[in-house]
This record gives C-alpha cells, sequence and structure tokens, in this order.
C-alpha cells in the first residue's frame, strides 16, 4: 500500500528526532510491504527563518494532503533566540496552534506507560513505580484559554492582562465522546478533570461529560479536581486509565504524566481530528540546548509513528511490530543518556539518538 505522510521536523532537535524515526518506518514499510512518501514541511522557527511566518498557507495545504503528518518539535530557547521578539502571533508556538485549529486536531492523546525496564528512571518512590501504570490522557485541544480572546490594556497608567476561557457544549462532547470510546477497549474508566468549584466553563464541562456518560454504561466515571489530579499523578498513578480534561489542565497534566515515566523522551501524542487524519508528535520540547549534538531520545518520536500507523492508517501489526521493538531495546539494556538507571548504568549500552532509530528499525 501507498501512503503519504507529511513530516515536520520543525526546531531544535526535532530534525534528528524526526529522521530516527523515519529510519524506522522505511524499516516497517520494507518488512510489510508498503510505501511511505515523505514530504517535508515548514513550520516553527525554522519557517519564521525562511518564510517570516511561522506557519504558511502553502504548508496547511501540504498538510491537508497527507494521510498523516509526523512532527519532531516547535520553538528554540525563549530567553535567547530572536523569535520571541515577535509579536505573539509570529512567534514558532503560533503556527502549532494555527495548524491544529486549520486540520480541526481537537482530541489529544496522551499514554504514559512505565516500562518495566525503566522502573529504575521513575522519579517516584520504589513502591509506587513497582506497581507500574498505564494510563491516557485525552485532551480537548483547540478549545479553552488558549484559543480565546485576549488583550492588554493600561488602566491609570497600570498595564492589566486578559485571556478569556470559553467551551461550548458541542467541543466538550466530542473529545468526551472520543475519551469514552478509547475506556471502552482499555480498562473501562473515565477520571474527568476539571476545576468545578470555582469555573463556570468546568461546571459545564462536567454536565456534558455526565451527559455522554449515559451512553456508556459499561464505562465507570469519576470526577477529579485538577489540584487533585496532580497529586495522585505522583502518589498513586495505577489508579488512573483515562483522564479526560480541558485544553490547558491537559497540556500541564501531560508533561507531569510524562515525567513519571522516567522521561518526557518517552511519551508520544496522537492529534486527531473527525476523520482518520492526525497529527504525532513527542511531548518533549525543541530542547535546544542539546540540539545537533546526536544524545536525544528519540523513542517517543518512535512511539508517536507507532500511533500514526494504528490510528490514522489502520496498520495495528505494523504499530505492534514497532511498540514491540521499542520494547525489545529496552530489554536488550540499550539506552540514551536521559533513560539510564541511577544504579547499573555501567551494565547499559549508551547510545545516540540515529543509533537508538537504528537500534529499533533492526528490531522490527
Amino acid at each position: 500500500m501507498d501512503y503519504k505522510i507529511g513530516v515536520i521536523a520543525g526546531d531544535g532537535i526535532g530534525p534528528e528526532i524526526t529522521d530516527a524515526a523515519w529510519t524506522v518506518m522505511t524499516k516497517v514499510a520494507q518488512k510489510f510491504g508498503h510505501h511511505f512518501e515523505r514530504t517535508d514541511i515548514l513550520m516553527g522557527g525554522c519557517s519564521i527563518d525562511a518564510t517570516g511566518e511561522p506557519l504558511t498557507d502553502d504548508a496547511i495545504a501540504s498538510a491537508k494532503a497527507q494521510d498523516a503528518v509526523l512532527m519532531g518539535s516547535i520553538g528554540g530557547n525563549t530567553s535567547t533566540s530572536p523569535w520571541y521578539k515577535l509579536p505573539p502571533d509570529k512567534r514558532p508556538e503560533a503556527g502549532l496552534l494555527k495548524l491544529r485549529k486549520s486540520l480541526g486536531l481537537f482530541a489529544n492523546l496522551r499514554p504514559a506507560y512505565l516500562y518495566p525496564q525503566l522502573k529504575e528512571s521513575c522519579p517516584l518512590k520504589e513502591a509506587t513505580a513497582d506497581k507500574g501504570f498505564d494510563l491516557i490522557m485525552v485532551r480537548e485541544l483547540t478549545g479553552g484559554l488558549y484559543f480565546g480572546k485576549r488583550h492588554t490594556e493600561s488602566y491609570n497608567g497600570v498595564l492589566q492582562a486578559t485571556d478569556t476561557l470559553t467551551y461550548n457544549e458541542n467541543e466538550i462532547r466530542r473529545v468526551a465522546v472520543k475519551a469514552f470510546d478509547i475506556a471502552r477497549k482499555r480498562r473501562k474508566k473515565v477520571t474527568s478533570v476539571d476545576k468545578a468549584n470555582v469555573l463556570d466553563s468546568s461546571r459545564l464541562w462536567r454536565k456534558v461529560v455526565e451527559e455522554v456518560w449515559a451512553d456508556y454504561p459499561d464505562v465507570e466515571l469519576e470526577h477529579m479536581l485538577v489540584d487533585n489530579c496532580a497529586m495522585q499523578l505522583v502518589r498513586d498513578p495505577a489508579q488512573f486509565d483515562v483522564i479526560l480534561t480541558e485544553n490547558m489542565f491537559g497540556d500541564i497534566l501531560s508533561d507531569e504524566a510524562a515525567m513519571i515515566t522516567g522521561s518526557l523522551g518517552m511519551l508520544s501524542s496522537a492529534s486527531l481530528n473527525e476523520t482518520k487524519f492526525g497529527l504525532y508528535e513527542p511531548s518533549g520540547g525543541s530542547a535546544p540546548d542539546i540540539a545537533g549534538q546526536d544524545i536525544a531520545n528519540p523513542i517517543a518520536t518512535i512511539l508517536s509513528a507507532a500511533m500514526l500507523l494504528r490510528y490514522s492508517l489502520d496498520l495495528d501489526d505494523e504499530a505492534d511490530a514497532v511498540e514491540n521493538a521499542v520494547t525489545k531495546v529496552l530489554e536488550d539494556g540499550i539506552r540514551t543518556r536521559d533513560i539510564l538507571p541511577r544504579e547499573g548504568a555501567d551494565k547499559m549500552t549508551i547510545v545516540g539518538c540515529k543509533a537508538m532509530g537504528q537500534a529499533v528499525a533492526d528490531r522490527i
């Protein structure tokens, strides 16, 4: 089969980790008899350098023409990069927000799974890590605070900034349906996270989620305030199956969930619209401090490619092969520096970004 895959390498370590993932995709194509046609698309700081815009209309059109898009990372060091001297709507991350909106990517899926081989890298106490955890966060991606109206004004010589958090019931309902559908295929539990004791938007969120729940009598639903959820993730992450939440809460909690797996370099993600199309990316940042040094961990990007195979191309066997190859690499003691154990690191084979991609490909 022939498939069209867009690749947004982006900034910082983005080109390195996407190239490593593409090495794995190429091996999948060879092993299973597919052809993946790669189209490179500019977005972020590299697009600003080339075109003056973080995302052009041509780039959006190119992305829409693909079966799916694999992305690396966007942005740079906010304290030193000239990109951050630009107006907010001209900065690298503005391109990502625009792309999500243009492609209708309303649901962000972020799995957080603690590989048994990485228990030593987990920052949680030993008893908690020994239990392990396997959760997936479903984050609403195109509404809420990040997309509300904002402005900064001066009142009597004092600057005042306003950001508007808005959700309508249809935005909440469609992402809730996605979460319950996923839970039905997992352990049948949804934890809906909000701040309903304070925010009207959260009270509407809770009301609509309960309406959706009525169609899923086989799925357990619990509500949890966001501050409690942040605490529970480090106290007992094994209690969670599917966490459903709004845009900003999901942005913060998913990074927390990533860190308790041992490294941001292990957490993949998928952003889906109402068709099979999706944007797939690691959850970590562009890490400009290590860019170009071949030390970044590409596993999150490789696992994002596995999600691409599964959700957009319906290639479940191929996705399983990638995920199993990652497990085999870890079993074989191959590590990038960020996932070395606290003890026994001398027994591991330390590799760089490119070599890790090849190691996974070799085990497909």
